[in-house]
């Protein structure tokens, strides 16, 4: 037998911005809230355990140095790579460096944290 991944927990410094910013990327809705802070989203009637993992956001005030040294790629189920940039920018996201040469077939982001992730040329079926 094998593990699944269940969750991604994020530390962040705004729980609440970075959670409505990956709802509307990923199409997810909020399913917990922990005292703590800590915001869990996951894909529409499904939540904790399903084919997915969810996003745990969880308030930090330690800061980050450096690049991530593990981010979240993303690819597009209902348009081209081309319109889904667009999407991600118009809801916060920014292009960033991290050492591409210009070449690669995917564009790498950051949210409104300054997380790192790609956006993947290949168009993925919806769950």
């Amino acid at each position: 037998m094998a593990c699944r991944i269940s969750e991604l927990v994020v530390d962040c410094a705004d729980p609440e911005r970075l959670a409505a910013f990956w709802s509307e990327v990923l199409g997810y809705v909020e399913f917990d809230r922990e005292d703590d802070g800590s915001i869990a989203i996951g894909p529409p009637g499904t939540g904790f355990g399903g084919p997915q993992p969810v996003l745990v956001l969880s308030p930090s005030d330690d800061p980050r140095t450096g690049k991530l040294r593990l981010h979240i790629d993303v690819n597009a189920t209902d348009r081209d790579q081309d319109a889904e940039l667009e999407r991600l920018l118009a809801l916060g996201a920014r292009p960033v460096d991290v050492g591409q040469t210009g070449a690669e077939s995917w564009h790498v982001l950051a949210d409104p944290e300054g997380n790192e992730f790609c956006l993947l040329r290949a168009r993925l079926r919806p769950l």
